[in-house]
């Protein structure tokens, strides 16, 4: 499917096409790695509006940053769960700050690390007020899984608002897709700090990438 498309998938939104050539425009623009920070003590002062990226390990944050700005490797990926190990930013159009954060689940690190990356985390979420929102990625493979929930009922707690992106959805049947859309967003509804639009996307055959475009330009340039 081209990412010029809308996507078939029933329920999801309808974005037009005045809104995708802005996100077009935008993405296309400049974007540059700036630093990495492993502790509270090494993030970036506070500047641009900034969307952070989040997620279980391995569930495709630095092919889903690629994909958004058009570069193969900006973002560093890797098969291996737990690669990013930071918080990474990247300034785009000196106009937003994408963060891609270290990712939950599988990570293969010591316990003291995890803990340090959690603490990490929340410690940016909480001091960060130039944070616009919180894209959480949910590989469309397994659904909403338990640490997934848990890190929504975090960020309700910490009133951080955050949408959710499916991704990797070019690996699962249409009708099984559609029933995981379905029971996104029956978990999206559970949530009081969910944003109520659902990103479906696939980072290799680019499928919804134009919207999520838009959508993340609309934020930036408000």
């Amino acid at each position: 499917m081209s990412e010029e498309k809308r996507s078939a998938i029933p329920g999801l939104p309808d974005i037009d096409d005045a809104a995708r050539e802005i996100g077009r425009k935008f993405f296309a623009g400049p974007c540059e790695f700036i630093a990495g920070a492993a502790s509270e003590a090494s993030l970036i002062p506070v500047s641009l509006p900034e969307i952070a990226i989040a997620g279980r390990s391995n569930v495709g944050k630095s092919s889903l940053v690629n994909a958004l700005t058009g570069r193969k490797t900006l973002a560093r990926t890797s098969s291996s769960p737990g690669h990013t190990q930071q918080l990474n930013f990247f300034a785009l159009n000196e106009r937003l700050m994408l963060v891609d954060m270290p990712g939950y689940g599988f990570a293969k690190a010591s316990k003291s690390k995890i803990g340090a990356w959690s603490e990490l985390i929340e410690r940016y979420l909480r001091g960060r007020p130039t944070l616009l929102r919180v894209m959480v990625l949910i590989e469309a493979r397994h659904g909403v899984k338990e640490n997934d929930d848990e890190t929504m009922s975090s960020l309700d707690k910490v009133a951080v608002p955050y949408q959710l992106v499916l991704t990797k959805a070019d690996l699962v049947k249409p009708a099984a897709l559609a029933q995981i859309v379905a029971d996104t967003q029956a978990a999206i509804g559970k949530h009081v700090g969910a944003f109520p639009r659902l990103h479906v996307t696939s980072a290799e055959k680019g499928t919804g990438i134009a919207d999520l475009r838009a959508e993340l330009a609309g934020l930036a340039l408000q």
